[in-house]
């Protein structure tokens, strides 16, 4: 079975504002894994990218991100983030990819891993 990976909408963004290799970065710490992203997080992307600016540009282009790259998932949760804790509590994911400070700390309470921008443009595996 591949690894689950369930991404946040500030790690869609990451691209953009942070000019993370996101897919590359997934790819060298987890080999071939499945790219998971609730469908609360695409509506929080298609929000943001109304808003215009660099903001809007990463959540336009982490948008087209998760719709042509990730399988995109129904939750109970409507809110992104309690969507993600809800895959982890479930075991619905492997890991989630977050730089969202109290996210990390929620999955990591669900024992899950969490990936996050470590140093300039790498990720790094924080376990619970």
């Amino acid at each position: 079975m591949s690894t689950r990976v369930a991404l946040d909408t500030s790690a869609l963004m990451m691209p953009v504002e942070l000019d993370v290799r996101l897919f590359d970065e997934l790819e060298r710490l987890l080999g071939a894994a499945e790219l998971i992203v609730p469908q609360p997080v695409i509506e929080e992307l298609r929000r943001l990218s109304e808003k215009g600016g660099t903001e809007g540009t990463a959540a336009s282009v982490g948008y087209d991100l998760a719709t042509e790259r990730c399988l995109v998932v129904d939750t109970e949760e409507s809110y992104a983030d309690d969507a993600l804790v809800e895959l982890a509590r479930e075991g619905s994911v492997d890991y989630v990819v977050t730089n969202d400070r109290p996210l990390r700390d929620r999955v990591l309470e669900a024992s899950i891993p969490v990936l996050a921008l470590r140093g300039r443009n790498k990720l790094a595996i924080t376990q619970p």
